[in-house]
């Protein structure tokens, strides 16, 4: 998983990308790739 300052880049990698807020903290999260996971910040 990365950790980055911005989540747009990452969700513009894949279409199955999905930006999802959990526990305070932002995630992107993909069911197909699971290679494209970040959480911001």
């Amino acid at each position: 998983m990365k950790v980055v300052n911005s989540l747009k880049t990452i969700k513009k990698r894949h279409r199955d990308c999905r930006v999802v807020r959990r526990k305070g903290r932002v995630y992107v999260i993909n069911k197909t790739n699971r290679r494209f996971k970040a959480r911001q910040g």
